[in-house]
């Protein structure tokens, strides 16, 4: 479950990451040619790059989440199946009584 967690962390912080250097590649001449655009078209490649990016950084988790293993069984925690377990099979005079005695003592 962690290597789950850590792929979403790494795919939420790239789909932050790369439109913003995108954008500061394009505002700060980092890539070549981007000085030699006028300002509303380094504006409109700029945006739609980083549009792009973000869609390519959501194509790449979803591949990533396709090719998880799905063979495995998933098996319960049995802490909590012993625990319900237990809760199934008290008598359901013990928790009547157990509410009775509790309502009498807030009266």
């Amino acid at each position: 479950m962690s290597n789950v967690i850590k792929k979403f962390f790494i795919a939420s912080m790239v789909m932050w990451i790369a439109p913003v250097a995108v954008l500061y590649g394009f505002n700060n001449h980092l890539f070549p040619g981007t000085s030699q655009l006028s300002s509303s078209s380094k504006t409109l490649l700029s945006g739609f790059l980083a549009v792009i990016s973000v869609n390519l950084v959501i194509v790449l988790y979803i591949i990533m989440a396709m090719k998880e293993p799905t063979n495995r069984e998933h098996q319960p925690d049995p802490a909590f199946l012993a625990q319900a377990k237990s809760s199934i099979n008290q008598p359901a005079s013990v928790t009547t009584s157990d509410n009775a005695q509790t309502h009498k003592k807030t009266e």
